[in-house]
């Protein structure tokens, strides 16, 4: 399955099969995921979706490991600069 298949308000559980959250958007490489109460939301990376089916997302790990990795933070651009003249001016 690919990442623009996925759909806002589809579940995402934890291999223990606890609720994470719902899906809110879909990024690139992340699925942006609320949690209820008050929770921050989690930018789940591509790489913890183990399986998606019945419009539900399954992670490979659990909920409570996903709710400790620190993924609140929006991830950063991982994208090569595209203009090498900035490297002229970098100093090492």
């Amino acid at each position: 399955m690919r990442m623009t298949d996925l759909r806002a308000g589809w579940a995402v559980l934890g291999n223990d099969g606890r609720r994470v959250g719902a899906v809110q958007s879909v990024g690139q490489n992340y699925i942006l995921t609320s949690r209820h109460g008050l929770s921050a939301d989690l930018y789940l990376p591509a790489s913890s979706i183990a399986n998606v089916e019945n419009e539900t997302i399954h992670l490979n790990i659990t909920q409570r490991d996903a709710e400790q990795m620190g993924w609140e933070q929006v991830p950063r651009d991982d994208e090569l600069e595209a203009d090498p003249e900035s490297d002229l001016h970098r100093h090492v």
